[in-house]
């Protein structure tokens, strides 16, 4: 029974990982090299991202610094958003979540990462440092993310919405330098008329 209950559970985590369609991956090219892209994660179905949280380790003055740690997407199926569900794919282990932040009407679009670039040697890496979304009504959301690094160009644009997150990251260094999020692409998911005129 135990054996059949741990299949079962199984199965539903794989229906929640992998059994969306979407219609493209939504990307940047100034994601750093380190790590190994993890799985993804989707909103369930006919659900779009409509927020975001992003995990975030403050600067630590002369520490190892890891700048963003994960991505945290808010997905709600309706314009009431009367029911919400996050999905956040791997993330790092430094740092604290901040507030989410919402489109104030429609859903996540596109985004803009600012990537601090490889320091060398002996430098100390953070990678991804903060972020961007651009909602379909128009409005910019920037994340309370760091500051080093610049940002590179915005991804394409989904024509419907984000509905799911896939994260580049490096596993813990055990002491040595930590860079945890090095890129993250999002699926693009197409909406009905019917979900247009309510989101």
């Amino acid at each position: 029974v135990t054996g059949r209950i741990l299949l079962k559970l199984l199965h539903l985590l794989l229906l929640r990982h992998f059994s969306r369609q979407y219609k493209s991956l939504l990307t940047v090219n100034n994601g750093e090299q380190f790590g190994n892209w993890t799985w993804p994660e989707m909103c369930p179905e006919n659900f779009f991202a409509v927020g975001f949280s992003v995990r975030v380790e403050s600067n630590q003055y002369g520490a190892d610094d890891t700048a963003l740690n994960g991505i945290r997407l808010i997905c709600a199926k309706d314009g009431s958003r009367s029911f919400l569900y996050t999905v956040e794919s791997h993330t790092g282990y430094f740092g604290d979540w901040t507030q989410p932040q919402y489109c104030p009407s429609g859903v996540l679009t596109s985004f803009q990462l600012r990537v601090e670039p490889h320091q060398g040697l002996f430098g100390d890496d953070t990678a991804v440092n903060n972020i961007k979304f651009r909602c379909s009504s128009n409005p910019t959301l920037e994340a309370n993310g760091m500051y080093w690094g610049e940002y590179g160009h915005w991804s394409q644009e989904c024509t419907g919405g984000i509905c799911g997150i896939e994260t580049k990251m490096e596993e813990y260094q055990y002491g040595l330098d930590d860079s945890t999020l090095n890129d993250v692409r999002f699926h693009c998911c197409g909406r009905s008329c019917m979900l247009d005129a309510v989101v």
